[in-house]
């Protein structure tokens, strides 16, 4: 299992957040993570954007976007935006995608939220092709009618993500992605679920296993603070569990909500939870650093310490 850290734009000042995102990235790289995810949040820095600055001041670490919304943009603009990032980064970005939440696309973009796999599958028509160019991106279908000429093509492979939740975005995922990006799934719902649906629909459509990349937030911390790291969670990550999307992946495993999911205590606990992680079929862990404390120095020790661990657990599991 694959090991990386998931990069965004924490709260603070606007003008701040670039330079701190490319400096985590460079310490993410020198700690010899293997990827860097990149959250598209609502109301935020725009995620293919921070992955082009990281592209620019890193070698090696992959990139990728977790997740950027497919109703947001044309799928030709998407894959433009893409192309152009993944020259920038020298061949190492993994493009994921999805079709959001209707707390999203419908009450905060104003667009309609009907049939999201039916509308997945339509633009991944579009992007698969443009993603093959350079050459004209000719596709007909329900809701596009493309016909655009592209002279970009792609900087070695870039694999396509899809954010799957549900049997038939599973399905989809394994017949025409590369893999899925997961959030509020635990070891179980990966297990039971995620993994049998995505893989089954993968070697039907004949292609290569498919990634399973699961965010899972992290805190090191003493035993008896592992509780209110678990509360924190809830307070600062909990809100996406309004969705019915996740809280349909909730009920498919053990976890109640963000609190359960997050891998909190000391190195033993944490490494035990990641194993659970690896035996359930993920083979990439996105982290989500969760640090606790009283004020903002306590805070930014908790970070380094909670990463500094991942880190040296990195090369045990890779």
């Amino acid at each position: 299992m694959r090991i990386g850290v998931m990069i965004g734009p924490e709260r603070g000042d606007p003008a701040r957040k670039a330079a701190r995102m490319v400096e985590d990235v460079g310490w993410a790289e020198g700690a010899g993570l293997d990827t860097a995810w990149i959250p598209q949040i609502p109301n935020d820095f725009d995620a293919l954007t921070a992955a082009a600055l990281m592209g620019a001041r890193t070698t090696r670490i992959e990139l990728g976007t977790a997740v950027v919304p497919l109703q947001a943009q044309h799928p030709i603009a998407l894959a433009r935006q893409a192309l152009s990032v993944q020259a920038a980064a020298r061949g190492r970005l993994a493009l994921g995608v999805g079709p959001s939440h209707h707390w999203i696309v419908r009450d905060m973009l104003g667009l309609p939220y009907e049939r999201p796999a039916a509308f997945t599958r339509d633009c991944l028509d579009v992007l698969d092709a443009a993603l093959r160019g350079p050459g004209p991106v000719d596709v007909e279908n329900e809701t596009f009618t493309v016909h655009n000429p592209l002279d970009l093509g792609p900087t070695g492979r870039l694999p396509v993500l899809l954010a799957a939740l549900g049997p038939v975005m599973l399905a989809l995922a394994g017949e025409r992605a590369d893999g899925t990006v997961l959030w509020m799934a635990d070891e179980r719902a990966v297990a039971e679920h995620v993994v049998p649906r995505i893989t089954k629909a993968a070697e039907r459509a004949g292609r290569a296993a498919p990634r399973v990349v699961a965010g899972v937030p992290v805190c090191l911390c003493r035993p008896a603070e592992a509780d209110a790291a678990r509360e924190r969670a809830n307070r600062i990550l909990g809100e996406a569990e309004i969705s019915p999307n996740y809280r349909r992946l909730l009920d498919r495993g053990d976890a109640r909500d963000v609190g359960d999911l997050c891998a909190a205590g000391d190195e033993a606990a944490i490494a035990a939870r990641f194993r659970r992680f690896a035996d359930a079929g993920v083979t990439d862990l996105s982290v989500r650093l969760l640090p606790i404390g009283a004020d903002r120095d306590e805070l930014i020790a908790s970070k380094h310490r909670t990463r500094d661990m991942i880190a040296a657990l990195a090369a045990e599991l890779r």
